[in-house]
């Protein structure tokens, strides 16, 4: 048990007031009850037996923050980094803040924020290791850094910065609540050390002394709705219409009616020309946009393999090309593996790769990666049928065409649904420029377009040098790359609209879009165009022979150079509704300013070196 001082303050515990049943969101404040199995168990911590003495043990608590006394000391940050003993580069707790208005009326609100604690914590349901538990004991949302293999997405889908993933070690770690203290009865480190008595703690929907407010949000804030965090704001001071983010985040919050209503987040517009940027198209994203590109491409390649001589293109079958098709195949799951082995390296921890499959029932991560890997041995399995039919010799020659069938129809099933579990990870209410239909489109988009450019390379070169007709062949890979190629363009369409029309970090995202990347994005585009109506001039007037060859290998440079373009695109324009930094901590452009500038050698500017 953690040990309480004997001049322990009064203000260190936390105080014991009667609570309502429900929270403001419907959801009980008591737990368990104390009669329940659950109830009575230890935590553990520090593989202690006991079970602590806090009377509203199994009740969820939550932090109140009072904006009008925040003085920017950064007490809680140093009190929490010294209780959990963390590196310069981590914070589990931080202090951000917005401003606005001109002098003499200058106003500054600072915001202090660690884990919420939520009701619907995003972050347990995407973990795909099952690494996030939501106890009975105070409703702590707890994380354990060993089950952790470091994949991040419970940082993408956390609206708040809470969990925060260590590339040093490779895991997540994040705010645990100091439920060491609390069994104890104290509060939380961060909210005992708060000089300006911003920062309290206790049971919640209970209202502290000296506070009247239970507020749920505050300028800067994202809607509560996403997750239904345990977290009450007081802010009273009158504040200006605009408050802006100070971080590199084109943002500010903006009243809409004078006096009365919620800041929401507007675009911060200042001018920016347009540039190229190509050198930040690099992200730690780079090992899933490949994973991303090739895994679309296999299945278009093999859906386009299996399906076109069942519509009638003889020449895509076995028997046509008894070498051509299954070194396709070959090449396809070797590609494919290529692409498994490298989006492990997205992973801190890629020996422990195999942990992904623990949270299927929640995790669209654990379903994208049991689409893949079924996808895969079915591919697999297809292959070697097709390639050694030798090995069903022990059934009659029509029950081994039918297996083989049952295989390639499974497998042809298994990919796009693989692709759609793949969109749904990037369906997050916490990074608007993602969640987007336009994220299916495009990847079933670059699935045809890309599989079609796959066949056609090697059936073309093949075709050529065999002296066989290849314009009914050019004609088909074409239209389906028209086709993919059109209905990436109209998502883009859409996307870009609706971003611009729904304001926020959306519209954020596009104005980077348009400005910072603005000449990179206007030439992918235009590559997109291109790439389309050379494909419809290629399905209309098809060549022939080496030539056909030549310029499908010209046009399939195109389609690719595009959609390389257009993910890394996808990785680095996200702008999600995280709560806001400070002109040098949790900032972006600072953090690339000391990594170019190589003040990330020094460890105490609290910023990684290497960002990839």
């Amino acid at each position: 048990m953690y040990k309480v001082r004997d001049d322990e303050p009064a203000y260190a515990y936390i105080p014991d007031k009667v609570a309502p049943e429900k929270n403001r969101y419907g959801k009980p404040i008591q737990l368990v009850e104390e009669d329940d199995p659950l109830a009575g168990q230890s935590l553990r911590i520090n593989n202690d037996p006991a079970v602590g003495r806090n009377p509203n043990r199994y009740k969820q608590h939550g932090f109140y923050f009072t904006a009008d006394n925040c003085i920017a000391c950064h007490a809680c940050e140093s009190a929490c980094s010294e209780k959990n003993d963390l590196p310069p580069h981590l914070a589990y707790r931080a202090v951000g803040y917005v401003e606005g208005g001109t002098w003499p009326n200058y106003r500054r609100v600072n915001i202090s924020m660690a884990c919420n604690h939520c009701d619907d914590p995003v972050c347990l349901k995407g973990c795909p290791t099952r690494a996030y538990t939501k106890f009975a004991e105070y409703g702590a949302v707890l994380q354990d850094p060993d089950i952790c293999f470091g994949c991040g997405y419970c940082t993408w889908v956390c609206p708040y910065n809470a969990p925060q993933l260590d590339p040093v070690k490779g895991q997540v770690q994040k705010c645990n609540m100091c439920v060491d203290r609390l069994e104890v009865g104290l509060k939380p480190a961060c909210a005992a050390a708060c000089l300006a008595g911003a920062l309290d703690f206790g049971v919640i929907e209970t209202t502290p002394d000296k506070r009247e407010q239970l507020k749920t949000r505050i300028p800067g804030f994202p809607t509560p709705e996403i997750t239904h965090p345990n977290i009450r704001f007081q802010q009273t001071a009158t504040l200006p219409r605009e408050m802006t983010r100070t971080d590199a985040m084109p943002l500010q919050y903006v009243r809409d009616e004078p006096g009365a209503g919620e800041h929401a987040p507007r675009v911060r517009k200042q001018g920016e020309k347009r540039a190229w940027n190509l050198g930040k198209l690099r992200s730690r994203e780079d090992p899933l946009v490949i994973f991303t590109l090739v895994s679309q491409a296999v299945i278009g390649a093999f859906l386009i393999l299996f399906l076109g001589p069942l519509a009638g293109f003889e020449m895509l079958s076995p028997e046509a090309h008894p070498v051509a098709y299954p070194a396709l195949l070959f090449g396809l799951l070797g590609a494919e593996t290529f692409a498994l082995a490298l989006s492990t390296l997205h992973l801190g921890k890629p020996h422990r790769f195999y942990r992904a499959f623990n949270n299927l029932r929640y995790s669209p991560v654990s379903r994208e990666v049991a689409g893949i890997a079924v996808f895969y041995n079915l591919l697999g399995v297809y292959t070697v049928l097709v390639t050694f039919p030798g090995l069903l010799g022990w059934l009659s020659a029509e029950s081994a065409a039918s297996l083989t069938s049952i295989i390639g129809w499974l497998a042809v099933l298994a990919g796009p649904a693989a692709l759609y579990f793949m969109h749904a990870i990037y369906r997050i209410a916490a990074r608007p420029f993602w969640n987007h239909w336009q994220v299916l489109t495009s990847f079933y988009g670059n699935m045809l377009a890309l599989g079609a450019v796959s066949v056609g390379l090697v059936y073309g070169a093949v075709l050529a040098a065999q002296g066989g007709a290849s314009a009914e062949l050019f004609r088909l890979l074409a239209s389906i790359l028209a086709a993919g190629l059109a209905m990436e363009g109209v998502g883009l369409y859409y996307h870009a609209r609706d971003l611009q029309r729904g304001g926020g970090e959306g519209a954020a995202s596009h104005h980077i879009q348009t400005t910072r990347f603005g000449r990179t994005w206007l030439a992918r585009n235009a590559g997109l165009g291109l790439a389309l109506l050379l494909a419809l001039v290629f399905a209309l007037l098809p060549a022939t022979g080496w030539t056909g060859a030549a310029l499908w290998l010209g046009l399939s440079v195109l389609v690719v150079a595009t959609a390389l373009v257009g993910r890394g695109l996808f990785y680095v324009l996200v702008v999600p509704t995280t709560m806001p930094g400070a002109f040098f901590w949790r900032n972006q452009g600072f953090a690339e300013h000391a990594r170019e500038a190589h003040l990330a050698e020094m460890p105490q500017v609290g910023v990684v070196p290497d960002a990839h």
